[in-house]
């Protein structure tokens, strides 16, 4: 991966407690997986800033390496890689999701 594509998602994760790499915006997704997770975070009223990875393609590819997951959307919680559509729905229904962002 290229170093500056690394640094700048360093950046995004580093400066926000919760970060949503999706497809669109929160107030517009792009897909109905960006939209599942979006929907799930404003559900749970919790601050967090979505990046819209169809913004910048470097973004796109750079964020599946970064964190060796294959789709969008990722979402980071303090600095940590939570998961993907599937993952963070399972955690949600199972009350996990709401530990973590309490923590």
């Amino acid at each position: 991966m290229n170093e500056s594509i690394k640094k700048k998602i360093d950046d995004l994760i580093e400066k926000n407690n919760i970060c949503l790499f999706m497809k669109g915006t929160p107030e517009v997704p792009q897909c109905g997986f960006s939209l599942a997770v979006s929907n799930i975070l404003k559900h749970l009223q919790v601050d967090f800033v979505g990046i819209n990875v169809l913004d910048d393609n470097e973004i796109r590819q750079g964020i599946k390496d970064y964190s060796d997951w294959p789709t969008i959307p990722q979402l980071y919680v303090k600095k940590k890689f939570v998961g993907g559509c599937d993952i963070v729905k399972d955690m949600y229904e199972k009350g996990e999701l709401q530990k973590i962002l309490k923590a």
